[in-house]
């Protein structure tokens, strides 16, 4: 009574296959799901230790100052993560920091549930967090080419993205429930479920390597900095990021100071990271259905400067009380921002040579860090206007950026994604 659901699961199967060739290949298709379970994990614990911070003082800065512990380690150490990725057995690297990071966060998870839990608890976990991270990422982003072939690389870039948009888009929401109806500390105890999920999986997955190159690891750290610095359009595109991700994008970082305004508690906290998941698959599906040899400047410089307007758009909601529209806001604001940040990722994903992918890349990653380091920027300067002032003035200063980048560099109007 099965057999006429076959032939439909074969071609759904052909259909996936053929639009992401990169799940066809085994070991790809095992670190891919396992990743699921590390990154959601990363999205969970990111909920749960703002929203304990914001408990325990409820205070912006002290969300900046959280940021800060969570984005200094790993900007400190990101460059060193990368020689190290393309150094060491990036198998055993990566069995390594998950196993780090499930202790981590099972440390945490006790600490809260019993009562014990203080700021400096919380602090030197997320600093410890970030230090470890700093070299898994650039792992991460090192060891998928080697699990396909080079004719699947594109869509195993592609859905490397749809890990992180996607659990961002659900784990915000579904870690809100967990706290309003049990505690941040189930929070952190499911995060280290996650990563030790991904250590259990990467420890079965085998896979051949390139050998440690013989120069020194600091000529490989110079490598990489000399490569990014003397090539146009990796430091036009990286300088872009950077400043979108500590001046626009940390909004996020004090997103608990807008839910209280809104008065939508942990639930409504959650909510509003969960918009900005679901606005960033949507980005990212757009920007997947666009042909990769047209040029991609103009829409790419486009989304960056349109999201700053979505941006104005949120404030304009939250002065006006608007739950919905916060919503709706932060949607846009996320959608429009990963047409930039996917499109980007894949141009340098494309261009960099496998023999410095850990080390660029790493470089790349340093962006993310700087997302919560800015929260620590945007909280003082909170502190001395209102939320929604500091986050128009900052995002100001990026389109400023934008602009200036979109006039005055004719080669990043009409790159494309080819070498």
């Amino acid at each position: 009574m099965h057999q006429p659901f076959i032939p439909c699961a074969l071609r759904a199967r052909k259909f996936i296959l053929s639009q992401y060739p990169a799940l066809g290949f085994a070991l790809y298709r095992r670190y891919w799901l396992a990743s699921f379970a590390s990154v959601g994990a990363t999205q969970l614990i990111g909920l749960g230790q703002g929203w304990l911070m914001f408990e325990l003082t409820g205070s912006a800065l002290q969300l900046g100052v959280l940021g800060a512990a969570a984005a200094i380690p790993n900007i400190a150490m990101t460059l060193v993560g990368g020689v190290i990725a393309d150094r060491f057995d990036k198998r055993r690297v990566l069995m390594t920091t998950s196993a780090i990071i499930t202790t981590l966060l099972a440390i945490l998870a006790w600490l809260d549930w019993s009562g014990a839990i203080e700021v400096w608890h919380l602090l030197t976990i997320v600093a410890l967090f970030s230090l470890t991270t700093s070299i898994d990422w650039p792992t991460r982003v090192a060891i998928y080419p080697h699990l396909v072939d080079r004719s699947a690389f594109i869509s195993a870039v592609a859905l490397n993205s749809i890990i992180w948009q996607s659990t961002r888009m659900a784990m915000p929401a579904i870690g809100g429930i967990i706290i309003s109806f049990a505690d941040t500390w189930v929070v952190f105890a499911l995060g280290a479920g996650g990563f030790f999920t991904m250590f259990v999986v990467i420890s079965g997955i085998h896979v051949s390597l390139p050998e440690a190159p013989d120069h020194s690891p600091l000529q490989q750290l110079k490598q990489g900095i000399s490569y990014v610095w003397h090539t146009d359009i990796f430091r036009w595109l990286l300088t872009i990021s950077f400043v979108g991700m500590f001046f626009s994008q940390s909004y996020v970082q004090i997103m608990p100071v807008f839910s209280n305004i809104l008065e939508t508690g942990e639930q409504g906290f959650g909510y509003l990271l969960s918009a900005g998941g679901v606005g960033s698959i949507v980005g990212t599906l757009a920007v997947g259905s666009i042909d990769n040899r047209r040029p991609l400047g103009n829409l790419m410089l486009g989304g960056a400067a349109a999201s700053v307007g979505a941006m104005a758009l949120f404030i304009v909601c939250i002065n006006l009380g608007s739950f919905a529209g916060a919503l709706f806001a932060t949607f846009l604001v996320a959608a429009l921002s990963s047409v930039y940040m996917i499109t980007s990722m894949t141009i340098m994903q494309v261009r960099v040579p496998d023999s410095l992918r850990g080390r660029v890349m790493g470089i790349h990653t340093m962006g993310y860090s700087l997302m919560p380091l800015g929260g620590l920027f945007l909280g003082a300067l909170a502190e001395q206007t209102s939320p929604g002032s500091a986050v128009l003035y900052s995002s100001c200063f990026y389109l400023v950026v934008v602009l200036s980048m979109w006039l005055t560099k004719p080669t990043l109007r009409s790159v494309t994604s080819e070498r």
